[in-house]
């Protein structure tokens, strides 16, 4: 789909039938979407009655240029530089399919690690998101003092993160709640940073239950 920075790939899992049903537009942690747990995710949004597209933001280079970098500083500073291109494909991406008379103007954001660094920034003051779902990952340093609304939010975490610990999730969760946000933090015992994208595993597949259910509760139209 085309962006601000040029055309990103977008994989689409739609549900069949007719009728119009939210879409869920999900932004991958710094190893893109390798994981066949993207699919595991996308089949419980399916099954709760929403559209999933997952936007490649990163691009080949990207990914790349990630995995070579020389520590945290360096990676950080990769960052810091195409943050602004990444943030703005989402933002995009989400104006597009609100337009769609398919999704009856409901989009929810869910990012992961760095693709939550992405949502968060993405979905702030933006009134194309409705929803918005972080795991294991909160704004880009130097963005949330900047923040005056959110959607709706639900945090994903594992207790066992040592990359983004579990006291930045209680933060988002009061910050969301001071700017007068719903939100809801879901811990998952002794879970590291990367139990959302262990395929398979059963706090895997509790966690996109999770976010399944919320976002359906939030976006699902009832008669």
């Amino acid at each position: 789909m085309p962006t601000p920075s040029g055309p990103v790939a977008m994989e689409a899992y739609e549900r069949q039938g007719q009728g119009p049903r939210p879409a869920i537009v999900v932004l991958s942690g710094s190893k893109g979407f390798g994981s066949p747990a993207y699919g595991e995710m996308a089949q419980a949004f399916n099954a709760a009655g929403l559209d999933v597209f997952l936007l490649h933001v990163l691009s080949r280079e990207d990914v790349r240029v990630i995995a070579g970098a020389g520590g945290a500083a360096a990676r950080k500073r990769y960052y810091a530089q195409r943050l602004p291109d990444w943030i703005g494909s989402a933002r995009a991406a989400a104006a597009f399919l609100k337009a769609r008379p398919r999704h009856a103007g409901k989009v929810g954001l869910l990012g992961i690690s760095l693709g939550a660094n992405v949502a968060a920034a993405g979905a702030a003051d933006n009134g194309d998101i409705a929803a918005l779902v972080l795991v294991d990952g909160g704004f880009p340093e130097g963005h949330s003092g900047q923040v005056r609304a959110l959607p709706p939010l639900q945090l994903i975490w594992g207790s066992g993160d040592r990359v983004f610990p579990l006291s930045l999730g209680h933060d988002l969760e009061r910050m969301a709640r001071g700017l007068g946000a719903t939100a809801g933090l879901d811990v998952y015992e002794g879970a590291g940073h990367d139990f959302f994208l262990r395929p398979g595993t059963s706090q895997a597949r509790a966690a996109h239950r999770s976010a399944a259910d919320f976002l359906q509760r939030q976006l699902v139209q009832r008669p």
